[in-house]
């Protein structure tokens, strides 16, 4: 079931296009990404469909609710990650759910989202005192006291140490049993990865590609890239080159000094192949390694520049 629609969608500041014409639709229960590189639009779109910024055209439907007949519906229906400015540092965090609850007719109990974002041991700790992690944690805590139907999160693992990121990406997928639908934006090319169910590559204020992670490594290309190096220096480097490029499945090759790295369809078949050559020769392989492709190379193909965290 389709929970939002987003139509025609644009948006300038001055003589600025920070939105040119952006549209998808987004499914109940999925976890929608929007990356981009900076300026490419994609914060202007998620504070658009939000309500914090009006569009100059297009249209945002929350099934059969906009914001311009239905925004006291709408509010009901999503929750929004407040910035860390929002919370009040001498509350805790048990005190600050407790308040953000009565800004709504019905809430979550601070237990269950104390419990959900892993704070119930620093309940009592004053927020000033809450390491990066910790605070957005509470931060999502927040968003979901109202118990919503669509979560916004933008960029909520900025600036976080790896465990703390970890343990938001854990927080967003127990949303997902939850049947929470979330909406993400993120720098982090293996979080959108790791958690999209879809992922939207926005540049310039344009929708550039988007779809499944997987599906659009898929469409990047078929071949993988394989490399070895060799302990018998140079010389054993450059014979398997050549004996690469007589394999139907390489595609190409590359080779520097004792290491060599070839591309293709067939990674199994070409190692085969190419074992047998060294084992004959005698040659000793140091390290040999399949590289898969990632989201960030589909990044980099889509929009040619490079991804910078």
């Amino acid at each position: 079931m389709t929970v939002l629609e987003v139509r025609n969608l644009q948006k300038s500041f001055g003589s600025i296009r920070a939105v040119q014409d952006i549209s998808f639709s987004i499914e109940a229960g999925e976890v929608f990404t929007i990356i981009g590189p900076n300026g490419a639009g994609k914060t202007t779109t998620l504070e658009m469909i939000e309500g914090l910024v009006p569009p100059d055209q297009g249209e945002i439907h929350f099934g059969e609710w906009n914001w311009e007949q239905d925004a006291v519906a709408i509010k009901k229906k999503i929750g929004v990650q407040p910035q860390s400015s929002a919370m009040f540092d001498l509350l805790t965090p048990e005190e600050n759910l407790n308040l953000f609850a009565t800004f709504y007719d019905k809430a979550r109990s601070t237990e269950e989202i104390l419990e959900l974002v892993n704070l119930t041991d620093h309940r009592k700790n004053q927020v000033k005192k809450l390491s990066g992690g910790q605070r957005q944690r509470l931060a999502i805590g927040l968003a979901m006291i109202s118990d919503p139907e669509i979560i916004f999160l933008d960029e909520p693992t900025t600036g976080l140490d790896p465990q703390a990121r970890r343990n938001i990406w854990d927080i967003i997928l127990e949303l997902k049993k939850l049947g929470k639908t979330t909406i993400l934006t993120t720098h982090y090319m293996e979080e959108a990865e790791k958690l999209s169910d879809r992922v939207c590559i926005v540049d310039q204020g344009l929708i550039v590609t988007l779809d499944t992670p997987s599906a659009l490594i898929e469409k990047l290309t078929e071949e993988r890239e394989v490399r070895l190096s060799f302990l018998d220096g140079e010389e054993a480097a450059e014979a398997a080159d050549l004996f690469s490029k007589s394999l139907d499945s390489v595609a190409r090759t590359e080779r520097e000094c004792t290491a060599l790295k070839l591309w293709t369809a067939r990674p199994e078949d070409t190692l085969y192949d190419l074992f047998k050559f060294t084992k004959d020769r005698e040659y000793q392989v140091e390290q040999v390694s399949i590289r898969e492709m990632s989201l960030e190379d589909v990044f980099i193909a889509f929009t040619g520049k490079e991804w910078r965290d």
